[in-house]
């Protein structure tokens, strides 16, 4: 079981991710719905995620934006980019994200990604 912080704009997809993880075990612990907010709470969970799903285009700051920040405090935090817009796929790899996948991402390959980056840890 994994804890995951999701960070997107979309609050259908939300309750999409939420569904989805549960039905593996995986709990969502926090929820923002755009990069400010999402470095804001981050700081203030304790314990941290180990996880943290990150969407790129958000209201007020960016996902790229948003996983360079969390980086910055927290270099061994794990994050999954998840965006509809692949030419970003290099910037969000750069900016520190382990992982980026293309939405919408299927179910398996987000329960084989959260496997991986939890066992690695």
């Amino acid at each position: 079981m994994a804890t995951v912080f999701i960070v997107e704009d979309e609050e259908d997809l939300h309750y999409i991710y939420k569904a989805l993880l549960s039905v593996k075990g995986h709990v969502v612990v926090a929820s923002a719905f755009d990069g400010d907010e999402a470095i804001e709470k981050y700081s203030q969970l304790d314990p941290k995620p180990d996880i943290i799903m990150m969407d790129h285009r958000m209201p007020k700051m960016d996902g790229i934006s948003a996983t360079r920040e969390l980086k910055q405090a927290c270099p061994d935090c794990k994050i999954i980019f998840i965006s509809a817009d692949e030419t970003v796929r290099q910037k969000a790899m750069e900016a520190g994200a382990e992982v980026f996948q293309v939405k919408p991402i299927r179910a398996h390959e987000l329960y084989t990604i959260i496997t991986q980056l939890t066992s690695s840890a």
